[in-house]
């Protein structure tokens, strides 16, 4: 029998973070080590960076193709970045619990106020870069960006951070080892619970209906000794 911590149980971890804090890479890490998560693939109008694989890290679509499913309310949520539109499919949460999955999505602060709105109780998580020099440098090194775009990036990474205290946990990816270990302890903390909400639900509704089982037994006695009718809905001592 699998662990209970090696099946998901229908939760959304929502993971935000500024461009080049590592997240992509932090995800797909904890994805090996941890069974039962599936990484919510996104919808863009960008075209694809190099090495960037269709419907592996996004699926790639045409401005039109993007805005009928807009129309069809396809999205969980959407927003328009640096001129590429960037949405998140729905989801079925009851689907993904019989599954035994968890569902991790990889958006920024706004959109995962729209999905807390929709959703009830994703868990939100914020990653930080050790410092905004550090955050930098990696933008700098990684070559995808001009100098100007980079300065955009830095300018939106500074009020963005703000956000960070909304989130129910914060990472600071310093070293991907840490914190890849510090992500997969939430997700399997998380797990256990949710599990423990779910034993305790179970408990409540057994005891509300053992509860119902006495009143109406103890109903039926009292009919049993005349003192209660139930076409008059009055007790023998109420009837005047």
């Amino acid at each position: 029998m699998a662990s209970v911590q090696s099946k998901g149980k229908g939760l959304i971890f929502i993971i935000s973070a500024p461009s080049g804090t590592g997240k992509t890479t932090l995800v797909k890490r904890v994805m090996e080590d941890v069974p039962g998560l599936r990484f919510s693939v996104s919808y863009t109008t960008r075209p694809p960076r190099a090495g960037e694989q269709e419907g592996e890290d996004y699926h790639f679509v045409s401005p039109a193709v993007f805005q009928e499913m807009v129309k069809r309310g396809e999205f969980l949520e959407w927003a328009e970045v640096l001129g590429s539109r960037y949405g998140t499919p729905r989801v079925d949460l009851k689907v993904l619990a019989a599954e035994g999955i968890d569902l991790i999505l990889d958006i920024d602060t706004q959109g995962a106020k729209k999905v807390r709105e929709k959703m009830e109780s994703p868990v939100l998580i914020y990653l930080l870069p050790p410092s905004l020099e550090d955050l930098e440098d990696r933008l700098v090194k990684r070559d995808l960006d001009s100098p100007d775009r980079i300065k955009f990036r830095m300018a939106n990474a500074q009020k963005d951070m703000k956000e960070a205290r909304r989130y129910h946990y914060v990472i600071v990816n310093d070293r991907i080892e840490e914190a890849a270990e510090k992500l997969k302890a939430i997700i399997l903390a998380e797990r256990g619970r949710n599990r423990k909400q779910s034993i305790l639900e179970k408990r409540r509704k057994k005891r509300n209906r053992n509860h119902g089982m006495v009143h109406r037994k103890n109903l039926r006695k009292i009919q049993l000794l005349g003192l209660y009718h139930p076409h008059d809905d009055r007790f023998l001592w109420d009837r005047r």
